[in-house]
């Protein structure tokens, strides 16, 4: 596999600047104080894109995401690009609308990556039988893979049920693109996910760089991901000793040298090549900034813990190092969200200890937890992360940093409030800064990641940084705007209010937090102590 590596390092031959060099190449006057020293230190450590505001949307509900999701595949023209944990049984409208749309488009080409544990579990409604017609009627143009983590493996790997074997570790990105745009979200392929069940939605559209970024990072994943194959008495299933035949299908392993349970140190050579080759690659849009500030800064990160690549704790650190060492010039304000709220201890201790942070944290109340209600040991997670709540509260009263003040909106210190809607359930995930509780937000981190210790440690994970200008630099009088083109601060205004609407949405339907009152059985103390991070 070292021809990954080299062919990733070879993509650019462009000399790294000193982080120095960096900074000079940001114009940060445009920034608030709040972010400014923040973003001259994390564009020299994460590649980097500059997107227009007006091509940037936030997208509120479920039901348009699910209807942005068929408008981006009906309009596809030369590529669909998925990434998903898995698709639900029962979608048959979406497999349908991608079907059309590739007997439509003989030249389309639709490329998958989902995850194997989640996506081939025992029974009639699995991801991988869903997706034998696409494979079955378009062999040429569907490129389907799915990523099994290599934690899980020996005497464990056979004996774990199929419904706890993700426990060590999932494929978490949520990648949704065709052609040139691309949806990025926490929200998986199901119908409830398309229905009642909340979560965040950023859309850039006709946005090349970017959409070729998650391309190829799907790309680079694949590699060392299983190919999903059709497996029929007729046809002859690939000869591999690490590939698995089932009686509809084929997993097709690609390497005869190398075995799924050990491509730790090939998958963290890659991934950190990968990242490596796009900061090298993003210079030029390093140096075009120097003289605009008009664009949102879009930042990926990547989070495998198992692969020891740690960005997403890099930059939580760098952040908060930087709000904490400007402390004495203002007081930033943080909204942070976790569908599964059990925030990793590392960002924990750092929201602590920052007395110039204020913090306002929804998490899931028990009813709106995914899990409520299930059977078995799963029905106890709700109660589980009450218990995550309670030992949180607990260090939240002990470092002095119980919120005061009227209201959540005029107050300081760390607040935690529950989001419950009925008949809804909630998977949001991410965190907003702004300059005070009145102004909108100057940065966003969205994606995939829970914040928690199983995020951090255990599933891969891709998410987004966006930083927004707060002032912007004038137009010259040489080039005026085109006509009807919507001046670059009125734009980047419109986004930053579209972001505290996302907050206010989810914000209408929380309350203060219960959990301080709720009952947790010693036996699901003793299922948290034993599962530790993977909960």
């Amino acid at each position: 596999m070292n021809h990954l590596s080299l062919r990733l390092a070879g993509q650019t031959r462009q000399t790294c600047w000193k982080a120095l060099w960096h900074k000079r190449c940001i114009a940060t006057t445009g920034y608030s104080s709040v972010v400014r020293d923040f973003t001259e230190q994390v564009v020299a450590k994460q590649p980097l894109f500059s997107v227009a505001p007006t091509s940037i949307q936030i997208l509120f509900q479920p039901s348009e995401f699910y209807k942005s999701l068929l408008e981006m595949i009906n309009h596809a023209e030369q590529r669909i690009f998925i990434s998903s944990l898995y698709i639900g049984g029962e979608e048959a409208e979406l497999i349908s609308a991608l079907q059309r749309r590739l007997e439509a488009k003989p030249d389309l080409k639709l490329h998958m990556l989902l995850d194997y544990n989640r996506s081939t579990r025992p029974g009639p409604k699995s991801t991988a039988k869903l997706l034998r017609p696409l494979l079955e009627k378009h062999p040429s143009q569907v490129n389907i893979h799915m990523f099994r983590s290599p934690s899980l493996r020996g005497l464990m790997a056979k004996i774990v049920p199929p419904r706890f074997n993700e426990g060590w570790g999932t494929w978490h990105p949520k990648i949704y693109g065709a052609d040139d745009s691309v949806l990025i979200s926490g929200a998986n392929l199901n119908k409830s996910y398309f229905t009642n069940r909340q979560d965040r939605y950023v859309k850039f559209n006709n946005q090349r760089n970017l959409a070729d970024y998650c391309v190829n990072f799907m790309d680079t994943v694949r590699q060392f991901s299983f190919q999903l194959k059709l497996s029929s008495p007729t046809t002859a299933p690939p000869h591999n000793p690490h590939s698995i035949h089932k009686k509809d299908f084929s997993l097709v392993w690609p390497d005869h040298q190398v075995h799924p349970h050990h491509i730790s140190p090939i998958a963290q050579s890659a991934l950190s090549e990968f990242q490596k080759s796009y900061r090298q690659q993003t210079q030029t849009t390093r140096q075009t900034l120097s003289s605009s500030t008009d664009h949102a800064l879009v930042l990926p990160i990547i989070q495998a813990g198992q692969f020891k690549i740690k960005e997403e704790e890099s930059v939580f650190n760098l952040l908060f190092s930087s709000l904490t060492g400007a402390a004495t010039k203002f007081k930033a304000c943080v909204d942070l969200t976790s569908g599964y709220f059990s925030l990793h201890r590392p960002y924990q201790d750092l929201i602590l200890k920052a007395s110039g942070v204020d913090c306002r944290i929804v998490a899931a109340a028990p009813k709106a937890n995914g899990f409520y209600g299930s059977k078995g040991i799963s029905g106890r997670i709700p109660e589980g992360y009450t218990l995550y709540e309670q030992r949180f509260m607990k260090a939240v009263r002990t470092a002095g940093r119980l919120w005061r003040g009227p209201s959540s909106n005029n107050g300081s210190g760390v607040l935690l409030s529950e989001w419950e809607r009925p008949g809804w359930s909630y998977h949001a995930k991410g965190v907003w800064l702004s300059p005070d509780w009145s102004s909108p937000p100057v940065l966003t981190l969205f994606g995939s990641t829970n914040l928690n210790a199983r995020s951090a440690h255990i599933d891969t994970e891709l998410s987004f940084l966006m930083v927004l200008p707060s002032e912007t630099t004038p137009t010259s009088a040489a080039q005026p705007p085109a006509p009807g083109h919507k001046g670059g601060s009125d734009a980047l205004l419109t986004l930053r209010q579209s972001l505290q609407q996302e907050i206010d949405n989810i914000r209408s339907n929380v309350t203060d937090w219960g959990g301080g009152e709720r009952h947790v059985r010693w036996t699901t103390k003793f299922i948290v102590w034993l599962v530790k991070g993977m909960l």
